[in-house]
């Protein structure tokens, strides 16, 4: 059987999506001999970017071309506009001014900081409104995000005429219906549909006895506000159902923007989360769903409403997915069309509300995650498995949201840590969140997003900036190559979502977490296996190419999926069922015949002498399931299931990709399933590489610590088990050190380290210090050794139930990083662990300097000084942020806290 092709040229659509997918995913097989140039050198396409929030929009270019190049020195290699809320009222007096949006103050300034960008061959990315959803002030209400909204009246039995409902400006009366009962307790299933004279305002309703009920249905509007925008940008946020709603928004703003940039486009327009919330209409519904699903809503709109029987869940299945038809149709297609007649690309947060699926970001160039929740169902992996299955290779991250709240309480480790998580997941361009744009009178350390980490020069610690993004850099670039190869497909229940939404809930993404649940999720990577979603949109147009497909308690299911599943699983794939096989159809129209066919399916493929699918009773099966259908793709020793892994496969190569995830030590071995005959270690850090035992391969990570394991077909032999190298003690360094604060003229010797914080001249002091010791080493000590300065593990913690955002579980015993100089040379910086470096290129025989630049967080600073007074900006713009968690600032521990020891480690042999 064929599923029903939606509307217009949809299929024709599909069809050359697919076309188009097959392109980008061949021109990544590069070989491994490139791969490894590149690793060490990766290109500038692969750096970090980072959301660029123009505070107002407050900006000036002089400061608008200070930041870009300090982005460029930081390692950053491009940025995203995104203008916001005000942070400061206009002062004349100052030349301070906040530029009205879209107004030519504004847009010149976009023209400049285009014009920069491209002249520091730096990519500019341009958000396509201000604050989220899509909206503004030129928004009508007759074009707003829209809501079914429900009056139910009371009926007394005498009465013959009620008071209608007021139905205001962009809103319909759609249908009223009258049955027994009270506004608080009726059966959906007994209220009649009537047609009702309204005459000098009341409702005329036929005779009856009984307490009655008057359900009236309108099509109405959500009213919600743009968030957090910039001044002039305020209003209604559009109705994403309505293709006249989004050429008003494009008309009016993008064509606005795409004036300011003239010939020279942004390399993307961007579209944030969807968060429309409680938007589940739109004037047109009730035609389209007459068109798409066959038959006539209207009668059903009291189970739509309130009903629990099996016919309501039915009917709000086809309800759903008409919304996910017309976001699709009328919002994501028609941006994307619009960003490639400009000559630029839609980059898209395709999930949340409303109704978008896995499969719609196959209408957008550029899929887009956010959230590091690697272990359970997250937005990320969304993102990242629509750009596996419709060949799009490069998937960016909303990345640093509400890192280790408040801002600039974040530390280079926390960045790494969380960055990680997103490589895990499949993403290869990290789009940082963020950079403020701070005017030169604003005190230190400047401007803040109230949800956000703080990643600019205004960053005490932004001297290890440059280091902290070569490393994600180089991750990104490798993550780019090959293809994507994950084991399992975890099909998502769409259709089963679909049955469970209700009005002002329509969210595919936020309830997928009841099927997704942490357990699965577990039991897929704890044991050696990945995992991309699936969708029934994606199984129809795609096929299945995975090994194995995981049905996580579906109950929903078109026969043609499942027909497609059948297929598939007689040449070969494996499918497994979990809690259960599908046993009805989706839709309401021919429900029990459909049902049947999906039930008579579900036992051909599950039951029988030798069924080709598994039915396992729990996500906690799933792991010995999957080690019944194909071998682990990496088997780690015991205890080591906090390392994390990601695969991708070259023609002559398979990439391993793996992090310690934990806030301790893990010294592991591992098996991979790679049968490329030779192994070798490359460091993200700096690119170095060293020949390994292939099997098993033996894996020491510090806490935090990413490795890359290679294989391939080599002529190196493989080397012998490896030379157990023994450390010593060379010089006891904790101690007599001199520390100077030039920002302060302060200056203290340290016969024992300690935070600066304890010195009340310092204790809220944020910055960079500088420590020095002098020590003297022989010739006999430098002989066939490698001498690295080691400042010890740092400390672990519990997490904080009440901590907002992620960090990294550790302490670091040199808060937060240094640069360290020896004899007057650049020997590397400190930020991670292991906190060691290797000085063995600066020592020589006889008397040697080493100097430590030490930077903290911009906290202590913050500390000592009174926050700022919003009092007067709220009652200018209104209150369209709250700072978050600054309450009650400490001082936090600063600078060296020791031991720090040298230690002469033999060199192998």
């Amino acid at each position: 059987m064929k599923i029903r092709p939606r509307l217009g040229t949809r299929s024709c659509q599909w069809m050359l999506l697919l076309c188009l997918s097959i392109t980008p995913v061949l021109s990544q097989s590069v070989p491994l001999s490139e791969v490894h140039r590149l690793f060490k050198a990766p290109p500038d396409d692969a750096r970090i970017m980072m959301r660029w929030w123009w505070f107002g929009s407050a900006v000036t270019k002089p400061e608008l071309k200070r930041e870009i190049l300090a982005m460029k020195a930081g390692g950053i290699g491009g940025f995203e506009i995104q203008p916001v809320y005000p942070l400061a009222l206009d002062d004349p007096a100052q030349g301070f001014k906040n530029l009205p949006y879209l107004s030519p103050g504004f847009l010149d300034a976009v023209t400049f900081a285009s014009n920069t960008a491209r002249a520091n061959h730096m990519r500019i990315d341009m958000t396509l409104a201000s604050g989220w959803p899509y909206g503004g002030n030129h928004v009508p209400i007759t074009q707003a995000a829209g809501r079914l909204r429900v009056v139910a009246v009371d009926v007394p039995p005498s009465a013959t005429s009620i008071p209608p409902p007021d139905v205001g400006n962009g809103e319909a009366l759609l249908a009223t219906f009258l049955g027994e009962g009270s506004p608080d307790h009726y059966d959906p299933a007994n209220l009649k549909h009537v047609e009702l004279h309204i005459a000098s305002q009341r409702a005329e309703l036929p005779q009856g006895s009984a307490h009655r009920v008057a359900l009236f249905f309108l099509s109405s509007r959500t009213g919600q506000q743009v968030k957090r925008p910039a001044a002039d940008a305020d209003g209604f946020v559009l109705d994403h159902f309505d293709k006249a709603a989004i050429n008003t928004h494009l008309n009016v703003v993008g064509g606005k923007l795409m004036q300011a940039f003239a010939n020279h486009p942004p390399y993307a327009v961007f579209s944030d989360s969807l968060e429309v919330y409680g938007s589940d209409w739109t004037p047109e519904l009730l035609s389209e769903f007459q068109k798409r699903r066959g038959y006539d809503l209207t009668p059903y709109l009291p189970e739509l409403f309130k009903g629990s029987d099996e016919k309501a869940l039915a009917v709000r299945h086809d309800w759903g997915k008409t919304l996910t038809e017309l976001i699709d149709e009328n919002y994501l297609e028609p941006i994307n069309t619009w960003a490639t007649a400009h000559h630029t690309r839609f980059r898209s947060q395709t999930y949340g509300d409303p109704a978008v699926s896995l499969s719609s970001n196959a209408l957008v160039a550029l899929p887009e995650g956010e959230g590091p929740q690697w272990r359970r169902f997250s937005y990320t992996r969304w993102a990242t498995s629509a750009s596996h299955l419709y060949g799009r290779p490069i998937t960016s991250a909303e990345t640093w949201t509400w890192l280790h709240s408040p801002a600039f309480r974040a530390t280079p480790l926390d960045m790494k840590a969380e960055g990680d998580l997103f490589f895990l997941e499949g993403v290869n361009q990290l789009i940082g969140h963020g950079w403020p744009y701070t005017p030169p009178s604003v005190a230190e350390p400047g401007w803040a997003f109230y949800a956000a980490a703080v990643f600019n020069d205004h960053n005490p610690w932004w001297t290890v900036m440059p280091d902290i993004t070569k490393y994600l850099q180089r991750v990104s670039y490798l993550l780019r190559q090959g293809q994507s190869d994950n084991d399992a497909a975890v099909l998502l229940p769409n259709d089963d979502v679909y049955a469970a939404f209700r009005p002002g809930h329509v969210s595919l993404s936020d309830e997928m977490s009841h099927f997704i649940t942490p357990a699965l999720t577990e039991q897929i990577l704890n044991n050696g296996y990945s995992l991309d979603y699936i969708d029934p949109e994606a199984i129809e147009h795609q096929g299945i190419h995975y090994p194995v497909l995981v049905l996580p308690h579906i109950d929903r299911l078109s026969p043609e999926v499942l027909t497609k599943i059948t297929d598939y699983a007689a040449h070969g794939g494996k499918v497994i069922a979990i809690g259960a096989t599908p046993s009805h159809a989706p839709g309401l129209m021919h429900n029990e015949e459909i049902s049947q066919k999906v039930v008579t399916l579900s036992k051909q493929l599950f039951t029988g002498d030798n069924p080709r699918g598994h039915l396992i009773a729990s996500d906690e099966d799933l792991g010995a399931a999957l080690k019944t259908a194909l071998s682990p793709d990496v088997e780690l020793s015991a205890n080591a299931s906090e390392i994390g892994f990601i695969h991708r496969k070259l023609t002559d190569a398979d990439l391993y990709f793996l992090v310690n995830t934990s806030n301790h030590d893990i010294h592991a071995t591992a098996k991979f399933r790679s049968t490329w005959q030779s192994a070798s270690s490359w460091n993200p850090m700096d690119g170095s590489e060293a020949a390994i035992a292939i099997s098993p391969v033996t894996l020491d990570l510090a806490p935090y610590e990413s490795r890359v394991i290679v294989f391939s077909k080599s002529s190196t032999p493989t080397p012998p088990p490896p030379h157990v190298a023994v450390s010593k003690l060379v010089v006891d360094l904790s101690h007599d050190w001199k520390l100077s604060i030039p920002q302060l003229h302060a200056t203290h010797t340290l016969p024992t380290l300690l935070s600066w914080t304890e010195k009340d001249d310092t204790r809220f002091y944020s910055g960079e210090a500088i420590y020095t010791k002098d020590f003297d080493l022989t010739a006999a000590q430098l002989q066939g050794v490698t001498l690295a300065v080691d400042f010890g593990p740092g400390a672990t913690i519990e997490p904080d139930p009440h901590q907002h955002g992620t960090r990294a579980l550790l302490e670091s015993p040199i808060r937060e990083a240094a640069v360290v100089f020896v004899n007057g040379q650049r020997a590397g910086s400190i930020w991670h662990p292991p906190y060691t470096l290797d000085m063995t290129a600066q020592l020589h025989a006889g008397h040697n300097h080493l100097e430590i630049r030490v930077a903290n967080l911009a906290i202590n600073g913050l500390a000592g000084h009174t926050l700022p007074d919003y009092r007067l900006l709220n009652l200018r713009y209104g209150q369209r942020f709250v700072p978050q968690d600054m309450d009650n600032l400490q001082p936090l521990p600063s600078g060296i806290l020791g031991p720090v020891k040298l230690i002469a480690t033999e060199r192998g042999k």
